[in-house]
């Protein structure tokens, strides 16, 4: 695929992702007085809002255009996605693992066929991260793998403060070993 239509396809997604829709803000209400606790953890994972899902507000606009790139890039020479995502909180998870591994199932990150997902969260007032990869991606980058990137690459930079640099150091690190 030539240059000018990766551009081109990039420009257009970036713009799709940045419109809201009506229907995206209505809500339908049930009309029923019965409670059901059984959804109440996956109930409090919110709604996917692009390749870069930045709800704690941690990174720039320019940064958050260029993390797009790199993730929309490696997912169209791929068709592996990494999604990222930065929240405020985690409740009523107590473990950023199982919040992240949910997530990705819920929003549906990699192809069905493959299960080539892989979600990385962060929670910076809970100074937790969490990686969580589809079954079709742990054979590649197992645990040991995730947990290392994390230790090596993403939290020396977080303890600088620098959350952007982090996240991209890592998601390079994970994307040269994904190769």
């Amino acid at each position: 695929m030539k240059i000018g239509t990766k551009i081109l396809i990039l420009f257009l997604t970036l713009n799709f992702l940045s419109c809201k829709g009506i229907a995206q803000e209505t809500e339908t209400k049930k009309t029923t007085t019965e409670i059901d606790f059984s959804n109440t953890e996956k109930s409090s994972i919110p709604k996917p809002i692009g390749i870069i899902n930045d709800y704690g507000k941690i990174f720039t606009e320019s940064q958050r255009t260029e993390l797009s790139k790199i993730l929309y890039d490696y997912d169209i020479e791929t068709t592996r996605q990494i999604v990222v995502v930065t929240v405020d909180s985690i409740k009523p998870y107590n473990d950023i693992q199982k919040f992240a591994t949910d997530l990705g199932q819920t929003w549906g990150v990699g192809t069905a066929e493959k299960n080539n997902g892989l979600t990385i969260v962060v929670c910076n007032p809970c100074r937790q991260i969490g990686i969580a990869t589809g079954t079709g991606t742990e054979l590649i980058l197992t645990d040991e793998v995730c947990k290392k990137v994390i230790d090596e690459k993403i939290i020396p930079e977080f303890k600088n403060g620098e959350f952007y640099s982090g996240i991209k150091k890592g998601v390079i690190e994970l994307i040269e070993k994904w190769k």
